[in-house]
């Protein structure tokens, strides 16, 4: 079994570095800063090419020097209950006139500038002019995003396997990113498709050697015809309307999975490897760790066992994957998705409780409707979990199997769990799926419906919680990923192996499809922001978060600070409209900085 989401692929243990070398191009400082009531008002940056033209669209981040001393006790990791700070960075980008403003930091700052086509500019302060320097050929190639790059390999023609390779290594980080460019020959790459099917990854037997080999050739043909590889989407003019601010937390072995913006300020995000939750205060940065208790009987990797036996570094008993909250009392809900339990975070508290379940295996995306009842998918097992919070009872429903070889399979789970991890028997994958067909992402329209996404059935399914009825949708794209309903009851759903946005209207039973703005993405996840109409989906491969207007069917693309960025999660400020989402590599040590972050996009005050 494909055991995908927080499964890791290709480049699981490999240091990835820098995308392109940074230099400093600044002219003859001119001092812009004003003192006001004893407070530095905003600098002012204006950004030049070196041709003397203003350039728009720049990014310019403000970086804190050095991050606050923290507690990091307990093996290298806060200790539970104690509470740490972090340093925000901020980003914002250039007018049509090339000018940018920031406050000074609350603790001393540098600045870089990071624009298409140009090489990165590194310094101290805002200082009135700056000149960026065009990039060499190579330099430019190198800053391209991982999603172009991949779209240039064919495998052959073979384009089947070109989705089964996304399929396996696209669930935890970025492919083509720059150690895929290096030079490998194909008994290095079959080293690299071993260790990711040891992680869990499901590349079928029979493509490893054609897979090797593929990679080996077509990336040599890309570096001596860099020609051939298409330039990233322009940046819009509209990023000059927003900023955004990222925390980091955790450690390049950390892997920052979903998280919550709760009504009460915080965000609370969970740390799958090493069973921590983070609540993060966004006013001040300041941070407490509450780590996740297990049972001591518990085995490390819990039901998948010993599966991450050759990563470094993990502490993984209860692998925290999914949140949402009560809207009675504010508590957390959380699936531990390496056990077969529930846990709930009191929010007053800040304890655990553990609710075990009886039966189903794999929990993951999970929702709380508006009679309290938690429903959350049970993944492994193709099932769907209700926890009624008045009874403590849970109630399971079962999804249909496609064939009786399916039945079997999911029968006999419990079984096959009961067996070492070592010795356990799988089911053998094949292109077209892993033998399971894993319900995945999970949502509750307005009218109170349970819906469900099979990610390999490619169906959905409709739980009405009243009467218990399941009913299935046969869904006409590949790979329904996570879903989400807008305010007129319509379902929105990320199809992961088409690259494509969809609608579902449930009153009609019609299908709509988007095409995403940006080539190669396999998009994750999505959420809607339904007070303003725009769904909000996660690139992955592309460095970017995706915006989707609703009424006008039009995109805006708001690309990352970071190179290397693999967004994982969507939540949406009722009050503002503010989106935050989280940079969640597995490990996150790929990315440019080599540490998980937290990132809000505010819109500015016009």
């Amino acid at each position: 079994m494909r055991l995908l989401c927080l499964l890791p692929g290709l480049l699981g243990l490999l240091l990835l570095t820098p995308l392109c070398v940074a230099e400093t191009v600044v002219a003859d400082p001119v001092v812009a800063e004003t003192a006001v009531a004893d407070r530095v008002v905003a600098g002012t940056l204006v950004v030049r090419d070196d041709q003397g033209r203003p350039l728009p669209r720049v990014m310019v981040t403000q970086s804190p020097v050095a991050q606050p001393e923290a507690d990091i006790s307990d093996d290298g990791y806060a200790p539970d209950g104690v509470t740490n700070t972090s340093a925000p960075t901020l980003t914002r980008f250039t007018n049509a006139a090339g000018e940018g403003s920031f406050e000074p930091g609350a603790v001393p700052v540098s600045y870089r500038a990071r624009a298409q086509g140009y090489v990165d500019a590194h310094f101290p302060a805002i200082k009135g002019e700056l000149v960026l320097q065009t990039m060499t050929p190579e330099q430019l190639l190198a800053s391209y995003p991982s999603n172009v790059w991949l779209s240039q390999l064919d495998f052959g023609g073979d384009a089947d396997l070109k989705k089964t390779f996304q399929l396996n290594c696209a669930f935890c980080h970025q492919q083509a990113s720059p150690f895929m460019r290096n030079e490998r020959t194909q008994e290095q790459w079959l080293s690299v498709i071993e260790r990711m099917n040891s992680y869990g990854a499901r590349l079928p037997t029979d493509d490893h050697q054609k897979v090797a080999a593929l990679l080996q050739a077509e990336y040599r043909r890309l570096r001596e015809n860099p020609e051939t590889i298409p330039a990233p989407l322009p940046w819009g003019d509209y990023l000059s309307t927003i900023e955004m601010t990222e925390w980091p937390i955790g450690d390049g072995f950390s892997q920052m999975h979903d998280f919550l913006l709760h009504p009460n300020g915080f965000v609370y995000v969970g740390d799958n490897l090493f069973d921590r939750i983070y609540e993060l205060d966004p006013k001040t940065g300041k941070y407490t760790v509450y780590k996740v208790p297990h049972d001591e009987d518990m085995t490390l990797g819990g039901i998948m066992g010993n599966r991450f036996k050759v990563f470094p570094k993990m502490y993984n008993f209860m692998g925290v994957h999914s949140f949402a909250y009560s809207k009675q009392d504010g508590n957390i809900f959380i699936t531990p998705s390496m056990q077969q339990a529930l846990l709930e975070f009191d929010i007053k508290t800040k304890k655990f409780i553990t609710h075990h379940m009886p039966e189903g295996y794999y929990p993951h995306t999970i929702r709380v409707d508006d009679k309290d009842r938690v429903w959350f998918t049970l993944a492994l097992s193709s099932q769907v979990a209700m926890f009624d919070r008045g009874t403590k009872e849970f109630t399971v429903y079962d999804l249909p199997a496609r064939s009786v070889k399916e039945w079997l399979t999911l029968k006999s789970l419990p079984v096959m769990f009961s067996i070492s991890p070592e010795n356990r028997p799988q089911p053998d994958p094949d292109r077209a799926g892993t033998g399971l067909p894993m319900p995945y992402g999970i949502d509750i329209t307005p009218d109170g419906m349970v819906w469900v996404a099979r990610l390999y059935a490619n169906d959905l399914a409709r739980i009405n919680p009243e009467t218990g009825e399941v009913t299935m949708i046969e869904f006409p794209f590949q790979g329904p990923r996570r879903l989400r309903a807008d305010a007129n009851g319509n379902l929105w759903i990320v199809a992961f192996q088409d690259s494509l946005l969809v609608r579902y209207d449930p009153a009609s039973g019609a299908f709509s499809s988007f095409k995403l703005p940006v080539i190669n993405e396999v998009p994750y996840a999505l959420n809607v922001d339904r007070d303003r109409g725009v769904v909000w989906v996660n690139g992955n491969q592309s460095d970017t978060i995706l915006a989707f207007d609703i009424a006008t069917e039009s995109w805006k693309v708001y690309p990352m600070p970071r190179q290397r960025f693999f967004t994982r999660d969507i939540e949406i400020s009722e009050a503002d409209g503010a989106v935050y989402t989280s940079n969640s590599h597995f490990p996150t040590w790929q990315s440019e900085g080599g540490v998980p972050t937290l990132l809000r996009i505010t819109p500015l005050a016009q």
